[in-house]
């Protein structure tokens, strides 16, 4: 047990470092899209804030387009009484019928855990949802998000831990996201008619202004302009040309964290919610998670 969590706290720490060492600047990277200066670049560009009110949450989003890519960001969350706020990372596509991958925090009353919100959508349709509950404070320090996104598989990683995979499997007609350009979109707002315990536990505006802190972006992708991608000219096929996540797949130590987190941290599965599905799970809930 011992050494389980010392492995954990390294892998924590390594995670920590990779974002430091690549580290983009928001400046560069990023534009405030929305919240009329509730979102504020800090630093010159190592970090950015975003705050809600009563009147008005914030966001911002990537200067670029991406067709696959590896995607962290370091976030620290509204602390305290957060109920009603969702904190977001994410990467979509515009227009109908369009592809999304989502990191969403669900906000808690003061001492309650933090929901971590995933889904995939492709083609329009989402409804593959699975929530974690953190096995720290989110609020106190800042963690490593990550999105790793390739032809076969996309990863959800803390802190270097992949806590989801979600495969291609196009071949039992299960529709993936894999030609629609996606930016990098981060936000916080108000959804208290949901986000908390069911919408069960309303925004207390007596706390605002909300804030949650973004810092350490890194993005490795392909960036798509004018319809052609930075990497179309560079074969994959070679391991000498291919980066660590086009070819990103779980080893068994990965494996093994998945379990771990879903065993112990998983609070819901589309997979198994019955009540939702009554005609049957999706297909790829028959195949491996892996």
């Amino acid at each position: 047990m011992a050494n389980s969590h010392l492995l954990l706290i390294s892998i924590v720490l390594m995670g920590s470092l990779v974002a430091v060492l690549a580290a983009g600047n928001f400046n560069d990277l990023t534009e405030i899209t929305w919240g009329d200066g509730r979102g504020k670049i800090l630093d010159g560009g190592k970090g950015l804030s975003l705050s809600l009110d009563k009147l008005s949450g914030s966001g911002f989003q990537s200067k670029n387009e991406y067709l696959y890519g590896r995607f962290d960001m370091q976030i620290k969350f509204v602390p305290k009484n957060s109920a009603g706020t969702v904190t977001t990372f994410f990467l979509s596509s515009q227009g109908e019928g369009h592809d999304e991958i989502d990191f969403e925090f669900l906000g808690n009353v003061t001492g309650e855990p933090y929901t971590v919100h995933t889904n995939v959508y492709s083609q329009g349709k989402g409804n593959k949802e699975q929530q974690f509950h953190l096995w720290f404070d989110p609020t106190t320090a800042f963690h490593t998000y990550t999105i790793v996104w390739n032809a076969n598989r996309i990863v959800f990683l803390v802190d270097e831990i992949p806590i989801r995979v979600y495969n291609n499997h196009e071949s039992i007609g299960i529709a993936y996201p894999k030609s629609q350009p996606m930016k990098v979109y981060c936000s916080l707002w108000n959804a208290d008619e949901w986000a908390t315990q069911g919408g069960r536990v309303k925004t207390n505006w007596t706390q605002a202004p909300f804030t949650a802190t973004y810092r350490n972006i890194n993005i490795d992708g392909c960036v798509v302009k004018s319809g052609a991608s930075s990497c179309a000219s560079r074969s994959t096929d070679s391991a000498n040309n291919a980066k660590p996540w086009e070819t990103h797949e779980l080893d068994a130590k990965g494996r093994n964290r998945v379990r771990w987190v879903q065993s112990k941290h998983m609070v819901y599965n589309y997979c198994e919610d019955s009540k939702r599905f009554p005609q049957g799970y999706s297909q790829e809930c028959k195949r491996s998670r892996f």
